[in-house]
């Protein structure tokens, strides 16, 4: 069935500012990460796909790495985009990423000239774009000069391939010496993509501030802190869950007391668990957007719905910190 977006789609979230641009993002943006590999079925990602975009998600966030195998969420999307999202182009903010290993060799991975702009061609053409809306330097090269990273990036923009140029995992002193370099080029920085959440708090000591000093947005991932801030684990840790099977979150990292005590808070604000932590990323205005992952329709409409919840008040935040105080990173 040939899909047509719901009239009402951007009725149904805010739309935030980055930075000192002209470009505002979804408070919510989707992450198109292993669920849109190739070990998931392509019509659930498309389902998901399309009903994010009929609840007002104009943002899929990509990297060249992505899915499983490496580049097939590019390549997927790049599909579903030609048979869905043709004419809705325009309408949507498309973000990918270099620096992470993509191919074998010497040339595969972090921030030389030569790997950052072969990767942007890369992921140009398993996606069958012209251009992406904003283009990444994923994580800093210690190996290679930020000049070059950066002149990277700038060419990449100039060139036409990028619209906006971001930075990801960025330190502070970084990121201010990275935004320095691109406005000396005449490429300003768009936005920076750290992790964040109510347990790995490390963008509130420096980093926030250099990026609203550069006149940056900020777009936050693993927010949930890989479904630790959800209630998959209010019971225990189930056999079927990330904790039990996957490499990027390991069992004893759970703990049922933080879960089940910020949950009850949640539950006093109408909220799930994920909404609550989802909305408290979003409480500091220099943040503008909050990047989820969705396995399912179901997921992603819960997730999105935390644009619904009140504004937290002091005894919450409060109560949020007494209860995260010891497992919190900075």
């Amino acid at each position: 069935m040939t899909y047509q977006a719901d009239d009402r789609r951007y009725e149904r979230q805010p739309y935030n500012r980055s930075g000192r641009s002209g470009l505002k993002l979804p408070a919510v943006s989707l992450g198109l990460w292993h669920n849109f590999g190739d070990t998931r079925p392509i019509e659930n990602s498309r389902a998901i796909l399309r009903r994010a975009f009929d609840l007002g998600v104009t943002h899929f966030d990509l990297a060249n790495n992505y899915g499983v195998p490496y580049g097939s969420a590019e390549t997927n999307f790049g599909r579903i985009l030609r048979e869905d999202f043709t004419p809705y182009r325009d309408e949507l903010i498309i973000s990918t990423k270099a620096g992470y290993d993509m191919w074998p060799g010497p040339y595969g991975e972090w921030g030389s000239r030569k790997y950052v702009l072969a990767s942007l061609d890369q992921s140009l053409k398993r996606m069958g774009l012209e251009y992406v809306d904003i283009f990444y330097s994923h994580r800093p090269d210690p190996g290679t000069p930020l000049e070059e990273t950066m002149g990277a990036l700038d060419r990449a923009v100039r060139s036409g391939k990028a619209l906006y140029a971001g930075i990801s995992n960025y330190s502070a002193e970084q990121t201010a010496q990275a935004a320095r370099i691109m406005r000396e080029l005449g490429t300003p920085l768009l936005i920076h993509q750290p992790s964040y959440s109510m347990i790995n708090r490390w963008i509130e000591d420096g980093l926030l501030d250099a990026v609203e000093e550069a006149g940056m947005g900020c777009i936050v991932f693993s927010p949930l802190a890989q479904g630790l801030l959800t209630d998959r684990y209010l019971g225990g840790v189930p056999a079927d869950s990330r904790a039990a099977t996957s490499r990027f979150l390991s069992a004893d990292r759970i703990d049922l007391d933080l879960a089940r005590g910020l949950d009850e808070i949640a539950k006093g604000r109408g909220q799930t668990l994920a909404q609550m932590a989802l909305s408290w990323t979003l409480r500091d205005p220099r943040v503008t957007s909050v990047l989820i992952g969705a396995s399912s329709v179901r997921q992603l409409e819960d997730n999105v719905a935390c644009v619904d919840g009140p504004a937290f008040t002091e005894d919450e935040l409060g109560a949020i910190d007494k209860i995260t105080e010891r497992y919190t990173a900075r």
